[in-house]
């Protein structure tokens, strides 16, 4: 398939070209040209060494580790990456070369790559080279490794939660051997930088095929190095009388994520490990009747020490354990307008869609209906509720009125003021009412 390259590409291709070098698009950009999409960045190999490449692109800068020199252009929010043809020695690290060997060929360059369908080429006039059979892979929709599996995983295990992350974007599978090696050596991601690792976590949570990439990290074994106590939850069972979950806790967290409409991946992980506190808080009752009382709050403990573990922000920590805390919420038409803004107020407005998609995913995933109509009278009243006053700056009188009134100075008083008139709206939200609430100020004086 031709498409139109983009114009800084096609300078980066003539000045090799008028330098007299080899110069190819690799990677990821070639797949995507293949598929018919657009290219999100471009990547480059050439027989010109790091030095010769700096000669062309003067204010380029080298990263050493990697034998890359990167160009960085308005075109482009990533810079454009030109590597040498190389050959890799030895990766003590498990992640990173330690000797880089300039390479002679674009041959020697592609046997180095991870996968099939990442190690072609195309040259200026868009000319394909696939040594490995990359294009008939991704017309099988498979992900392959390049040579030997086992040598690929033991070079960099980053790459083993690659090869998941690019079949859940894709939608593909991968090969029974390069999964077979990848159930060998899972254990070595813990040699991985856990930034690393929770990168490629979150972007399979972002695919189009969340369920399917984290069922790929359970079977392969990587989850249990990455999250082992979520996999605590296989094999417990929770089916007992008057009870609609008919899976056991691992399936139900997995079938709760399918089945969850949000496309953030941050509620996915979190609707994943919603119920993560229940294999330490699983009775069996008189009758058979299964519990797991406050497996929320243990739930929630845990959710935090596993966001501390993948180095989480703040903000994405905070609102995981929220989520996960706060899952449990009461949905019942007799709830009073107080108890809809105590679970409002626990949410926070800005996560009330988050929390109900938490629930969907939930309720499907455990085998209930998508919906009731208690939930939807639930969701009804929240909207109803929302539009009642929250907090003292709902309130139609604010300070200025208070200081007016009473003829005194801003100080603590005149927030004690407007926290008595709150208490009285909030039992009565007819009250917020500007008269009558100046009527009330000197009442409290």
């Amino acid at each position: 398939m031709q498409i139109k390259l983009p114009p800084y590409v096609v300078e980066i291709l003539d000045k090799f070209e008028k330098a007299g070098f080899e110069v190819y698009i690799v990677g990821g950009a070639v797949r995507n040209i293949l598929m018919g999409r657009k290219p999100p960045d471009w990547d480059f190999t050439t027989n010109a060494t790091p030095e010769e490449i700096l000669k062309i692109f003067p204010d380029g800068f080298y990263d050493n580790s990697f034998g890359t020199v990167g160009i960085s252009h308005k075109s482009s929010k990533k810079p454009y990456e030109i590597t040498t043809f190389r050959r890799e020695v030895g990766y003590s690290d498990k992640r990173h070369p330690d000797k880089i060997e300039w390479g002679k060929t674009l041959k020697e360059d592609l046997a180095r790559r991870d996968f099939t369908i990442n190690a072609m080429a195309l040259d200026k006039g868009q000319k394909l080279t696939d040594p490995f059979g990359g294009q008939g892979d991704l017309k099988k929709k498979i992900i392959k490794a390049v040579g030997d599996p086992v040598k690929r995983f033991r070079e960099d295990a980053l790459r083993m939660m690659r090869a998941v992350r690019i079949a859940a974007e894709l939608g593909f599978v991968i090969t029974e051997a390069t999964f077979e090696a990848i159930k060998m050596h899972a254990d070595s991601i813990k040699h991985v930088s856990v930034e690393r690792i929770h990168d490629e976590l979150f972007r399979i949570l972002a695919s189009d095929y969340p369920y399917e990439g984290m069922a790929m990290l359970h079977n392969s074994g990587l989850m249990h190095q990455i999250i082992p106590e979520f996999e605590d939850g296989f094999g417990v069972e929770q089916k007992s009388p008057g009870r609609h979950h008919i899976y056991d806790v691992g399936t139900h967290s997995l079938l709760s994520l399918k089945n969850c409409p949000s496309t953030d991946p941050l509620v996915r992980f979190a609707t994943l490990i919603h119920d993560i506190g229940k294999p330490q808080t699983r009775r069996v009752a008189k009758g058979g009747i299964i519990t797991f009382y406050n497996h929320e709050v243990v739930g929630s403990r845990i959710a935090k020490v596993i966001a501390d573990r993948l180095r989480f922000s703040k903000h994405d920590r905070d609102k995981l354990w929220m989520l996960v805390r706060r899952h449990q919420f009461v949905v019942d038409e007799k709830q009073t307008d107080s108890a809809i803004r105590r679970f409002i107020k626990n949410v926070g407005r800005e996560n009330i869609q988050d929390m109900l998609d938490l629930r969907v995913g939930d309720r499907l995933g455990g085998g209930a209906k998508e919906t009731s109509w208690r939930f939807e009278k639930f969701k009804k009243r929240i909207k109803e509720v929302q539009k009642q006053p929250f907090s003292v700056n709902d309130l139609k009188v604010d300070g200025k009125d208070v200081m007016k009134a009473l003829g005194i100075k801003s100080g603590p008083k005149v927030g004690e003021i407007l926290g008595k008139l709150f208490s009285e709206v909030e039992k009565d939200q007819k009250k917020n009412n500007k008269e009558y609430l100046l009527g009330r100020i000197k009442k409290y004086e």
